[in-house]
């Protein structure tokens, strides 16, 4: 048995400059402890009675990682030859049916890196994060499979389970709790704490 199960999707390996290396199988990425970059879409939706919510999606149990875990309405790596913003649209499109157009909106908001031992191997993972504003009447669409439901949740429920389960996929929580202190959900002091742990994450 190998050490790996090939993804059959090729990811840059770039140096400390960001130059592309090579390629590598996205599969082998976790098992050599090379750093991958991907996207995370927060799909908000701004009511009329300025409540806000966000799309949350469940993963399909059949995923190779967290299967059944909650997650962000669109997230990826991003493959080889791609940039952010390309990826966004490819992944909006791919797995919840968001038209090219509406996905081109999506507002880069920030950037977070993580290093985290798993069972796949250390994962190092820079995270290009988006918001992205959708009309009150869209309904995503699982197109490829990748994701068993969508849930239109109030941002407070979300921030509960965040603090108070492990309900979503492992590296989503970070990507949330950015949202959360940009739209001003913690008290200023622990946004604070939050912000600076965030910004202090290994490069």
């Amino acid at each position: 048995m190998g050490l790996y199960a090939s993804h059959d999707e090729a990811f840059d390996v770039r140096n400390d400059n960001g130059l592309v290396l090579g390629q590598v199988d996205r599969g082998a990425i976790p098992v050599l402890g090379l750093a991958a970059e991907g996207v995370h879409l927060n799909g908000l939706v701004e009511r009329a009675d300025g409540l806000l919510f966000l799309w949350v999606a469940r993963r399909s149990m059949s995923k190779r990682l967290d299967p059944g875990k909650l997650d962000h309405l669109v997230a990826g790596g991003m493959s080889a030859g791609l940039d952010p913003q390309t990826t966004v649209v490819k992944e909006a499109q791919e797995e919840a049916g968001i038209p090219a157009e509406l996905a081109a909106t999506a507002r880069p908001v920030s950037r977070i890196e993580y290093a985290l031992e798993r069972p796949e191997g250390l994962r190092r993972d820079v995270l290009h994060c988006y918001d992205l504003l959708l009309p009150e009447g869209f309904v995503p669409v699982a197109e490829d499979g990748e994701v068993e439901s969508f849930h239109l949740m109030p941002i407070q429920n979300v921030m509960t389970l965040v603090q108070d389960t492990d309900s979503f996929k492992f590296n989503v929580n970070l990507v949330l709790i950015d949202l959360f202190i940009r739209r001003g959900l913690f008290v200023p002091a622990e946004a604070d704490v939050l912000r600076n742990a965030l910004a202090g994450q290994p490069r």
